[in-house]
């Protein structure tokens, strides 16, 4: 039998592919044989190396890419040197907060027991409010000092972790055991345990731990109690009850509303199963107002936050329940963004002037505004010497800009005294509602603060004072105001009170009391005049005491309520961009992509095209066909959008425009349109579009 024979008698083909061979797929082996060294690694770098190499990237060069290394590396140190600083001030002030609750709190727990409560579960009630991250704060700090008293410690318990009974009693008792063992010790402590294995939720095994580590007070905080189920919080809190006598239970609830809600929604038979004192909790609106008065107004404070971010910052914080932590944040943010964008940061970290020596610098230097308005200033001075010299003289401009800056800080330091100041006297001069800091400051920073009506109102009633206040008013100044003038009136005082101790307080001629009405009938008229009654010697000398004060605090203002936006770099120590805050924390993106499709140009680099026509076939199809939409009424006809789309191309491209192609772009840049939501189908007419939004609504 021939070949072509026995291939179709075995049922082959004549295909050549069928006779293609066939491959064994053996993937390798991964693991090394026994025995077999591992091959050695090359070892490319040190781990102090890539640190550096890391921490010198942290900064991008600024001055289009010229600025050298030195500076860059100036820069972040000196950020996080700053900021260290701030921090340490902040968490001063939250622990200074959280004292007060803290022993309060500390103080109860060591005191009651079921015994002085009647056999009731000891219970303390603490309300946050908006502030619900002190109380994190408070348990943590509460749990230290227990542990390392080593009379018990503190179980945080979230709502999540209580879906049942079962779980919640298994995670309490976990928790309890790993605060201080860790995982490890609460796995040994469930095997090395003698006699019969206890199921997870059974409280012996708690009972077993606090007598092994003698716990006198087992804090149970339940940090959001208002999300608990009712009746798993009432059979947790009844079982509790039952192991009083030999576990040491005291329940704290955090509370967001109020007592009496919380009260409300539970039975009374869990109420009176508790019985305990309730603390409150400081708002947070009181801390951030501490945080930005010490960050702002310290006497070592070298960078300010400007009247934009400081609004900013303070909305954000009235329209939500902000917490002292994220405003921290956020001025974090904004020291970040200042050394982190602006070469003249560099001059916190005081270089030398030849360290400083930069063409590019010492030009971003004479390009600034506050740069211009000085040597105007100089010039109407008759110093235009120095003026040319700071144009011509690098290393002149560089001794300039050095001292400049430290000038404008001690300005600033002084302008937050004075902010101080203001505050003082508002303490004892304002009836109305209370200005804090913060308000003084949104002032003091735009140059409106002193011709305000709070500054001419806080003058008016100052002259009015009796002496005692006037005294206490000194008394505070005097730690504000470093004055031989302030010393000298507060000791004038203090000698005409001794002179007349019997005459109870003085009054200035400027006060109500000391003014009389006279009344006159000239031709059948009753004319009434007033008239400053007549005086005692002692108050005469008061009121002079009085006017001297004025005068100083006059004085005092006027040399310091400056304008900021007026010092020359202020552009190093000031940071007050238009809105970095908001669109970092609340960003806009219908108004960006609103300015991307209105005016493209603005984001596409164009040297050849004109920017000023409104419509061009050289922007972008969507652009175009967004700009037509523009001017289209609510209800768009898509023939005529087509036809007003085509016209734009035939204009600029003439006979050489392919319809094909301009109708691909019209479809294109019409999905995208309904992409963004701009435009929907009409359901009224099928060959009409509707419109979804209008431009910045």
């Amino acid at each position: 039998m021939d070949q072509i024979g026995f291939d179709g008698a075995l049922g082959l083909s004549n295909d050549k592919s069928q006779n293609l061979g066939a491959y064994v797929y053996q993937p390798p082996k991964h693991g090394k044989a026994a025995g077999e060294r591992p091959s050695k690694r090359r070892k490319v770098s040190s781990g102090a190396t890539l640190d550096e190499k890391r921490n010198a990237q942290r900064f991008v060069l600024l001055l289009d890419g010229e600025e050298n290394s030195e500076s860059v590396q100036l820069r972040y140190n000196t950020y996080k040197k700053l900021w260290s600083k701030q921090e340490n001030k902040i968490q001063a002030i939250l622990e200074d907060v959280d004292a007060g609750v803290l022993t309060d709190v500390l103080s109860f727990v060591r005191e009651t027991s079921p015994q002085t409560c009647n056999g009731c579960i000891p219970t303390a009630l603490v309300t946050v409010g908006s502030n619900v991250s002190s109380l994190s704060r408070l348990l943590s700090r509460l749990n230290d000092q227990l542990i390392s008293t080593e009379e018990g410690s503190v179980v945080v318990l979230e709502s999540g972790d209580a879906p049942n009974l079962k779980t919640t009693l298994k995670n309490i008792i976990r928790a309890t055991v790993t605060n201080t063992d860790g995982n490890d010790g609460y796995q040994k402590f469930l095997t090395d345990r003698a006699g019969p294995r206890l199921l997870g939720y059974d409280l012996d095994l708690l009972h077993d731990y606090v007598q092994r580590k003698g716990t006198k007070k087992l804090v149970l905080a339940l940090r959001d109690s208002e999300a608990f189920d009712p009746g798993l919080l009432t059979d947790l809190l009844s079982l509790f009850k039952s192991w009083l006598d030999r576990i040491p239970f005291t329940v704290l609830l955090g509370i967001s509303t109020s007592v009496e809600l919380f009260e409300g929604r539970l039975p009374r038979s869990c109420v009176a199963l508790l019985r305990g004192k309730h603390f409150e909790v400081q708002e947070a609106g009181n801390c951030v107002d501490r945080i930005y008065e010490s960050l702002q107004t310290d006497t070592n404070t070298q960078l300010w936050l400007g009247r934009n971010i400081t609004s900013t910052l303070f909305e954000n914080t009235s329209d939500y329940f902000q917490s002292p932590e994220a405003f921290s944040r956020m001025v974090k943010y904004s020291y970040m963004s200042h050394f982190f964008a602006n070469p003249l940061a560099v001059l916190f970290a005081n270089p030398a002037p030849t360290a400083l020596t930069q063409s590019k610098l010492c030009e971003a230097i004479r390009n600034l505004p506050s740069f211009r308005m000085f040597c105007e200033d100089l010039v109407e001075e008759g110093s235009g010497k120095q003026v040319r010299d700071m144009i011509e003289n690098d290393e002149y401009l560089i001794q300039q800009t050095i001292k400049s800056v430290d000038a404008g800080q001690q300005i600033m330091r002084k302008l937050f005294q004075t902010v101080r100041v203001v505050h003082a006297c508002l303490q004892y001069t304002q009836t109305g509602k209370k200005i804090n800091v913060s308000d003084l400051s949104v002032r003091a920073l735009c140059g409106e603060l002193y011709e305000s009506n709070v500054m001419e109102e806080m003058m008016a009633t100052t002259k009015t004072l009796d002496s005692d206040k006037l005294l206490e008013l000194i008394s505070r100044l005097r730690q504000i105001i470093h004055s031989p003038e302030a010393e000298q009136i507060l000791q004038d005082l203090g000698t005409l009170l001794e002179s007349s101790p019997d005459s109870g307080p003085l009054r200035s001629g400027y006060n109500i009391n000391s003014t009389v009405t006279k009344t006159t009938v000239v031709q059948q008229r009753i004319q009434l005049t007033k008239g400053i009654a007549e005086q005692s010697e002692q108050d005469f000398e008061y009121t002079t005491i009085v006017d001297r004060l004025v005068a100083l605090l006059q004085e005092h203002l006027t040399e310091t309520l400056i304008n900021p936006q007026d010092l020359f770099l202020h552009e190093a120590f000031l940071f007050d961009l238009r809105s970095p805050l908001k669109e970092t924390f609340g960003p806009r993106p219908r108004f960006a992509i609103e300015r991307a499709l209105a005016t493209p140009f603005d984001y596409l680099l164009s040297s050849t095209i004109d920017t000023t026509t409104k419509v061009s076939a050289k922007q972008p199809a969507t652009a175009i066909l967004y700009q037509l939409y523009l001017d289209s009424g609510a209800m768009v006809n898509v023939h005529d959008l087509w036809q007003a789309f085509l016209g734009v191309f035939e204009t600029d491209q003439g006979k050489s425009c392919d319809d094909r192609v301009v109708m691909s772009l019209f479809y294109s840049a019409l999905s995208e349109l309904k992409a963004f939501g701009v435009v929907k189908n009409s359901r009224k007419k099928t060959d009409h579009l509707a419109k979804c939004a209008w431009m910045g609504l």
